[in-house]
């Protein structure tokens, strides 16, 4: 049997793969089981931060993996510690929760919110308000946090205490003249929404209420955290502060790992046995994660900003686009050509695209080489 009919025995069919079967790769190269080279714009969803294979990111888990694979959270690790001190500093949080994914990390942050918000003001202050459109998981609560319906349908009831809004300031304050509100929570860039940009005057509105009322503001950065958006973390890009911050996907490189980061108001929330995670903070999760943060300089973020440049011109006036969104390396074409249709020519010229509802998605590695996209933005203008 062939791995794809191995698949479909074996697998549960959860997943509607793209038909190839990809064996190794080296940066922003990978290649299928014939020997075919493509040209990878996906990063396995914006996970493999520095590319297939990165030299240091290898070295940082095989080092680690011939010391401690796992410990549990019964004992101290250096990683576990080191990348929370790396995250606190680059960022101005005050503590870490590490878990294994970006729906974990979400359901962190919603348990902080909740208990910070009951125990200041009263068990049924339990709210929390996200948009409609979002995404922050597949857990059955992180789905209710989700505004999308399509994802609820199959799975009813959901978890209570979810209001989902317009990018609507009004009706926001209506929702907030209802019910106690217990946390806001959102994405800058709503990526599996069809890499959609929150306008930035309604974030710091809804920012600004929640500071002004005790309110835990949360900002998801699952997608768009570690980089992609040419800043460290997307929030960084408006005039907002958050209280809790969650992210996931390209923080390992390439490894699961989530974490919730907690300010100052919220860092003694939890205490002793009010959250857990058996996997949370492996030690070579952690190794990976320091060896990615630790390159995410300056000198990187402006380049992925001129990178982000480069397309955005090549596309703004491209045949066969309707409009471009996204920040940085966080890219979302609307194309006049079916989306779907458009990721399988690429595919067949060897280009590795992505879609986000109606758009065609592009997540490159941070540190893509710039003949490479050039060459896979030419691909994709052809295919246009």
């Amino acid at each position: 049997m062939t791995v794809k009919e191995k698949d479909l025995k074996y697998i549960a069919g959860t997943y509607n793969r793209f038909p190839v079967v990809l064996t190794h790769g080296k940066g922003s190269a990978v290649f299928d089981e014939s020997g075919k080279e493509y040209i990878d714009m996906g990063s396995g969803i914006a996970v493999t931060s520095f590319g297939i294979a990165d030299s240091e990111w290898q070295k940082a888990v095989c080092e680690q993996s011939a010391k401690l694979q796992h410990t549990s959270n019964l004992y101290y690790t250096e990683p576990c510690v080191a990348l929370a001190e790396l995250l606190c500093k680059k960022t101005g949080m005050s503590k870490v929760f590490f878990s294994n994914s970006g729906a974990e990390a979400n359901e962190c942050a919603i348990k902080v919110a909740r208990k910070y918000s009951a125990e200041k003001k009263g068990n049924d202050c339990y709210t929390i308000v996200t948009l409609k459109n979002s995404f922050h998981g597949r857990t059955l609560t992180t789905l209710s946090a989700t505004g999308q319906e399509h994802y609820h349908e199959l799975y009813q009831p959901l978890t209570g205490g979810f209001v989902s809004i317009d990018v609507d300031f009004d009706e926001f304050i209506k929702v907030a003249s209802e019910a106690k509100i217990a946390g806001v929570m959102f994405e800058c860039i709503q990526g599996e929404g069809g890499v959609k940009n929150i306008d930035k005057t309604f974030l710091k509105q809804i920012t600004d209420y929640a500071h002004e009322n005790d309110i835990p503001v949360i900002v998801d950065e699952v997608q768009t955290g570690n980089g992609r958006t040419g800043k460290l973390y997307c929030y960084m890009n408006y005039e907002i502060t958050p209280d809790i911050i969650s992210t996931a996907k390209g923080l390992a490189g390439g490894l699961p790992l989530g974490a919730t980061m907690l300010s100052d108001k919220v860092k003694d929330v939890l205490s002793f046995g009010d959250h857990g995670s058996t996997f949370g903070a492996n030690p070579v999760c952690c190794a990976a994660a320091i060896s990615i943060l630790n390159r995410i300089d300056e000198d990187l973020l402006v380049n992925i900003r001129e990178k982000s440049k480069y397309i955005f011109d090549e596309f703004s006036n491209a045949k066969g686009i309707e409009d471009i969104s996204g920040i940085g390396l966080m890219i979302g074409l609307k194309t006049k050509k079916d989306a779907a249709q458009v990721v399988k020519e690429c595919m067949e010229k060897g280009v590795l695209c992505l879609t986000a509802k109606d758009r065609v998605r592009l997540l490159p590695a941070l540190n893509i080489p710039f003949d490479k996209l050039k060459t896979a933005v030419e691909i994709i203008k052809s295919v246009l």
